[in-house]
This record gives C-alpha cells, sequence and structure tokens, in this order.
C-alpha cells in the first residue's frame, strides 16, 4: 500500500468512525482490536448473532410472528435450543459465545463467588461486568480478532469486559433503554461501512421477550403477543435493511433460555436458610450454592441443612441433578440447594413486594434443562445455511464452532461444543 493509498484509507476509517460514535455511548476498543480486515478476513461471509432474550422455543408456534416466520421458512430451524445448567442469562449467553459449559467458562450463575478474586460477580455490578478476568475461554469475537477481522457488538454477555486484552472493534455498553429501533439502525450502518473496517461478526441483543415473561408470567397470552409482533417488526426491519446491502449476510438467532410459570405463592424465602456465621449463600433462584466458612465441619453443615428441606433438596456438589457433567469449577460451592418442582428461590421482602401489588403469579427459569419450558430458539438463514430445513433439539454449545466454520476461523480444541451436532444445517459443497 502505498503512503498516499494509506492516508486516503485513514481518512476514510475516520469518517466512519464519526459516523458510528454519534451516539456517546459507543466505546472504542480498548486495545488490540483488529480496525482494518486482513486481504484474507475480507474474502469471509458476514454473520450477525441475535440473542432474543427469553424467547422460548413454542412462542413462534404460538403468536406466529410474520417476519420470523418468513425468516425460519428460507432458512434452518432446530426444534429447540437445549440451554447449559443452569439455565440463567449470563452463563448461557456465555456459553453460545465460547462453545464451553459454565463449569469450564466460569460464568456460572447471574451471582456467583469467586474464590480467585476472593469477590462475588453481579451481573448489575458494572465494574465486575467488564472485568475481562472473570471470563474464561476466547469467545467467538475474541477468535475473529485474532484472525484480524472487525467485530462489533450492541449489546452481548462479555463484550463489554477486556477479555484476553481485548473488546469488539465497536460495541456499546449495556444500556436497556436505548430503543430496539437504534440497534437496528445501527447494525446495518456497520454493514454500510468501507470493505476494510466493516465488522465481519456482529452480536445483538434483545430483552423484550424476556422482560415480558418475568412481568407477567409466559402464561399471559396477551401481553406476550404484543411484544413479540412489535419486536418482529424490528427484525423486519434489520432483516430488509441486510438483504438491501447485498451483502452475503448469515443471521443467527438464539436465546439464552425459555420461561415457565411461577406461582407467588411457592417462592421460598432464602432469608429462612442463611446463616451468615457458618456459610455463604449465593442465590440465583433456580439453584442456591453454599459455601461453608473456614473451620466449619461439612458433614455437620450438610445434615443441618438437610433438616430445613422444605419444597427444596441439598446436594453435594458433585451430586447436584441438572448438570451435562460432573461439576469440577470451585467456585459451585460445596452444596447445592435446589428447589423441588413449581418452586423458587425467593427474598422474604421481594415476595411480600409482590403480594401487595396483588401479583400471583411471575415467569422464572434456570431449571434442569430436562424441562421443555426451559428451552429457547435456533434459527438462521443466510448463504451458508440450507432452505426450509429442519433439525432436532440442539445444544446451545454446538453455535460456536458453527460460526467458527462460516468465518473460517479455528475451532478451539478446547471447548465442548462439537460442530458434528450441527454442521447439517450448512449447505454442502
Amino acid at each position: 500500500m502505498t503512503k498516499q493509498n494509506r492516508i486516503i484509507t485513514l481518512i476514510a476509517i475516520a469518517g466512519m468512525l464519526s459516523l458510528v460514535s454519534c451516539s456517546s455511548k459507543l466505546s472504542p476498543t480498548t486495545k488490540k482490536a483488529t480496525t482494518l480486515n486482513s486481504e484474507s478476513a475480507l474474502k469471509k461471509p458476514y454473520v450477525i448473532l441475535i440473542s432474543l432474550d427469553g424467547f422460548r422455543w413454542d412462542y413462534v408456534d404460538k403468536y406466529r410472528p410474520p417476519n420470523l416466520i418468513n425468516f425460519i421458512s428460507k432458512g434452518v430451524e432446530a426444534k429447540s435450543l437445549i440451554p447449559s445448567y443452569p439455565s440463567k442469562t449470563f452463563p448461557n449467553h456465555y456459553s453460545i459465545a465460547t462453545g464451553m459449559y459454565p463449569d469450564k467458562h466460569g460464568i456460572i450463575g447471574n451471582i456467583f463467588y469467586s474464590y480467585k478474586k476472593e469477590a462475588t460477580y453481579n451481573i448489575r455490578n458494572r465494574k465486575m461486568a467488564e472485568d475481562g478476568s472473570f471470563y474464561g475461554g476466547s469467545p467467538i469475537w475474541i477468535e475473529a480478532n485474532k484472525a484480524s477481522m472487525v467485530t462489533a457488538s450492541y449489546f452481548f454477555v462479555g463484550t463489554e469486559a477486556n477479555i484476553q486484552g481485548m473488546t469488539p472493534t465497536y460495541y456499546y455498553k449495556y444500556d436497556g433503554s436505548i430503543k430496539n429501533e437504534d440497534r437496528v439502525a445501527q447494525a446495518v450502518k456497520w454493514l454500510k461501512m468501507p470493505a476494510e473496517n466493516r465488522p465481519h461478526l456482529i452480536t445483538m441483543y434483545f430483552s423484550d421477550m424476556d422482560d415480558a415473561g418475568h412481568n407477567f408470567s409466559p402464561s399471559n397470552e396477551e401481553k406476550l403477543k404484543d411484544k413479540l409482533l412489535a419486536l418482529d417488526k424490528n427484525l423486519g426491519d434489520l432483516f430488509n435493511g441486510v438483504i438491501a446491502t447485498g451483502l452475503p449476510v448469515n443471521i443467527i438467532i438464539v436465546s439464552d433460555h425459555g420461561m415457565a410459570n411461577q406461582p407467588v405463592k411457592n417462592l421460598i424465602p432464602i432469608d429462612d436458610i442463611q446463616n451468615d456465621s457458618l456459610f455463604l449463600t449465593i442465590n440465583n433462584g433456580s439453584i442456591v450454592n453454599i459455601h461453608p466458612k473456614k473451620n466449619v465441619d461439612t458433614n455437620s453443615l450438610f445434615k443441618d441443612l438437610k433438616q430445613k428441606e422444605n419444597h427444596f433438596k441439598i446436594y453435594k456438589t458433585k451430586d447436584t441433578p441438572g448438570f451435562e457433567k460432573i461439576p469440577t469449577n470451585k467456585d459451585w460451592g460445596s452444596f447445592q440447594l435446589v428447589p423441588n418442582s413449581g418452586y423458587y428461590f425467593s427474598t422474604k421482602k421481594s415476595i411480600a413486594a409482590r403480594i401487595e401489588k396483588n401479583i400471583t403469579t411471575i415467569g422464572v427459569h434456570g431449571f434442569d434443562t430436562k424441562y421443555k419450558d426451559m428451552h429457547g430458539i435456533f434459527y438462521a438463514n443466510g448463504p451458508a445455511f440450507k432452505n426450509n430445513y429442519e433439525i432436532p433439539a440442539v445444544k446451545n454449545i454446538h453455535i460456536y464452532p458453527l460460526m467458527c466454520r462460516i468465518l473460517g476461523l479455528d475451532i478451539p480444541k478446547d471447548i465442548d461444543g462439537d460442530l458434528d451436532q450441527i454442521k447439517s444445517v450448512l449447505k454442502t459443497d
């Protein structure tokens, strides 16, 4: 490249960065992220990974959103997407991003105690959510960056953190108040950037169905349908915007988990179990991690908690049902409290607030994935995918190697995902 061409390219990049930075919330990379696609990356197709949080496997058939139905009919779908246990938001988004079970990548709950950090991780703590040292594995945007491929994110778990010292080239810090229309418009703008600095991987996140499911429960069909049809219009605008670019874009739509009805009368107050002098309690609703304090006799503690069982059971961590493999990550703690079917842990304060508002049913998730209500969605459409093709239910850890294959990235050897379990959705050469 001549000096003159380099100057022209730098001017073009500066102009486009100004375009995508029209919102003050857009964050430049911290360091090391690729800002120019390599010659090899320029020849690769594009992938947009979209998460529709809390979108249960049966919502499309039940509510018939027209744009999604059209998208699926011309692409591929799985009967359902099987989350990793516990079927919670952060663990499963990061399993999709890394191809690893939570036990391996380390984000084992929306809240968990880290022995390495000697701190309790909480998704509502912005400093922790952006601390890359909590996040194991090598998420798809990091693998793309290693291959000198530009990436972008309009929200996705882990994209705000400097994992391995890197973030996506362009990313936003999470702000749920940002309208879906703005997220869609930005994704299309990214695809209109000059080829040299146009992202080949874009991740997106929409919380609409999760918000509706939690607030109104999945049995409130009127509320869920209204939310879904509004979201479907946003997705339709995205699909049309992508088509208008004329680029070889592959769109993958997933969800992290499903949603189940939860009677408020069956909420278990964790306050009655907690004992700060004997153990640390980490409550994720569908599973509670128990970390005995130093010098506490664990056998006696187990027997004591066993006597308190009331609509829940205590397990030694290695014996806890729901895990795909015996958990070995120390951060789980010594014991797990698991509610019986139809029950969920909460706090007395939260339970009282719902009763005061005459709320009788809410939506929850996080349970053993043998329960179909916990299953999410996998839909995909684009030049890499077959047309009108369906596969059985598939685990979410297999999406990562699928994205690697489409983008021409090496698949890390230490992941739990297996391309062979999902590659049938791809067109054969």
